[in-house]
């Protein structure tokens, strides 16, 4: 018969691992801020000694009091670090709460885009081999004294190692925010229910407005084109010297050069929806414009927006039942039927949302119809940093190309409905990191976040030849509620005449 390992050792051989395992990316940025001699020495030993009491004390309680129960949750706490360390090593993100509310809204679709040989490595090597351990083993649990016994000297050796370094507590302050992400599994559990905690007080109740006080009579209809990590330096419309906008730059658009609220969808798109920053959730745009008596629809391929109350709400799936020739493997859905359901319309005020996908990595390449790529060789792999940037940014340019081919398409089918005053904004939820500094994709802190994640367009077409676009050197996404308002003709008291981009006549 096995014989039996004691509680504390088998949870010392699991803190030693996860620290192995799991921390390097944590003593690599603590080094780079550590003044170099002995209290810097000192300093990374503490932090080692602290994780290792820590994820001790954890894996100690779990077990002694779930036992079976425990170990797996032991299990899930591997898993969970093998895909985040899989993260931070291969799009160096930092794992915060911002970057969970990333993680909670992803769907599969768009999740399966990170599957890769070396993501099938990390679980194997930092979870499945490990988890044999973690249940073949069989333990000795030994007495509630024991375990009692085993607890306070856990705290007591957690506390003397942080008292003991209380003159480095500035230092941990200061650096609290990158370092603290990089503790696994304690990263992801406390910004998961920060994250949840938050969400659940800014989406308790929809602050609704004050009515609008007036509506003009004429028949409008306007277009949001909300884009997905599409950053300003790589539209030709802001000088990038490759040709990204070769539509819409015959059209006749406005390019205003602009800047995201947030670096994550869910935050983005509630900016380009809200008329002012705020924790709370007040009423968006399109319910506001609804609860008016406009004809309102959402078309969407993407996520993370807050509740739209309109019956016309359409993913990609309701698009394909509705025109069923329609290919649904790109953007170009999103645009099936427009015309006929503007025409149909009797509402006098018409605002369709359009929240596309197609420049979300890392598979830019599978974003568009293989009759826009324009540029090559394209980068083939989700594992970004394994490609050259030439490759990626010939794939995310290509992704670019197409985006401007589906704006300008909307023009054109406002164009085809000469019998409303019409009008197309475009806005990115946030930008994107193609490998400078060595970070990809979104989702960096906003405090800390490299401009190609905040940079973005915003871009605008109306076939009303009075209005007069201000002359601006900035303009964030709250210029879209006041611009849309203004179009509208919408008297308000939260109008503000300074975020429209219309000047007065």
């Amino acid at each position: 018969m096995e014989k039996k390992v004691r509680l504390w050792l088998y949870c010392l051989v699991l803190s030693i691992f996860t620290v192995a395992a799991f921390h390097l990316p944590f003593f690599s940025h603590a080094v780079k801020y550590v003044n170099p001699g002995f209290n810097g020495v000192m300093l990374i030993v503490s932090a080692a000694l602290i994780l290792l009491i820590l994820d001790f004390f954890l894996y100690y309680v779990l077990v002694f009091l779930g036992r079976f129960v425990g170990k797996c949750i032991v299990a899930f706490t591997l898993f969970g670090d093998a895909v985040m360390l899989y993260f931070v090593n291969d799009y160096q993100v930092l794992v915060t709460d911002e970057m969970m509310g990333n993680v909670i809204n992803t769907q599969y679709s768009e999740a399966s885009g990170f599957f890769s040989l070396a993501f099938v490595l990390y679980i194997i090597g930092l979870c499945v081999l490990p988890c044999i351990y973690v249940f073949g083993r069989k333990v000795d649990y030994g007495s509630w004294k024991g375990f009692l016994g085993g607890c306070g000297i856990a705290v007591a050796a957690l506390a003397a190692v942080i008292f003991g370094n209380m003159k480095n507590w500035p230092w941990i302050d200061r650096n609290s925010t990158e370092l603290g992400s990089l503790l696994m599994p304690w990263s992801y559990t406390v910004n998961t229910f920060r994250y949840l905690d938050a969400k659940h007080k800014a989406e308790r109740s929809e602050i609704l407005l004050p009515d609008p006080t007036s509506v003009s009579g004429s028949k409008d209809v306007c277009v949001l084109f909300i884009g997905e990590s599409v950053r300003r330096d790589h539209f030709s419309l802001y000088g990038y010297p490759r040709e990204t906008n070769p539509y819409t730059s015959k059209d006749g658009v406005k390019a205003y050069v602009a800047e995201s609220s947030a670096t994550y969808t869910s935050a983005g798109v509630k900016a380009i929806l809200e008329y002012r920053p705020s924790r709370e959730l007040n009423e968006i745009l399109p319910n506001y414009l609804q609860r008016m008596g406009a004809d309102v629809s959402w078309r969407t391929s993407n996520w993370g927006e807050p509740p739209v109350h309109t019956p016309k709400y359409y993913k990609i799936g309701d698009l394909k039942k509705r025109f069923p020739d329609a290919d649904d493997h790109y953007d170009g859905i999103l645009l099936e039927g427009l015309r006929e359901d503007i025409e149909s319309s009797t509402a006098d005020k018409v605002f369709i949302v359009i929240h596309a996908y197609t420049n979300h990595g890392p598979a830019y390449n599978t974003n568009y119809p293989p009759q826009f790529e324009v540029f090559t060789p394209v980068c083939n792999t989700v594992e970004m940093a394994k490609t050259s940037q030439e490759e990626l940014f010939n794939a995310y340019d290509n992704s670019v190309v197409y985006t401007d081919y589906l704006i300008h398409s909307v023009i054109e089918v406002l164009r085809s409905v000469p019998s409303r005053r019409s009008c197309m904004l475009f806005v990115s939820d946030h930008g994107e990191s193609l490998g400078e500094n060595n970070l990809y994709m979104h989702g960096v802190p906003f405090s800390m976040a490299p401009r190609e994640q905040i940079e973005i367009p915003f871009v605008v077409w109306t076939s009303d030849s009075s209005l007069v676009y201000k002359d601006l050197d900035l303009v964030g996404q709250h210029s879209v509620y006041h611009t849309v308002l203004d179009f509208f003709g919408v008297e308000s008291p939260i109008f503000d005449e300074n975020l429209t981009i219309f000047a007065k006549n």
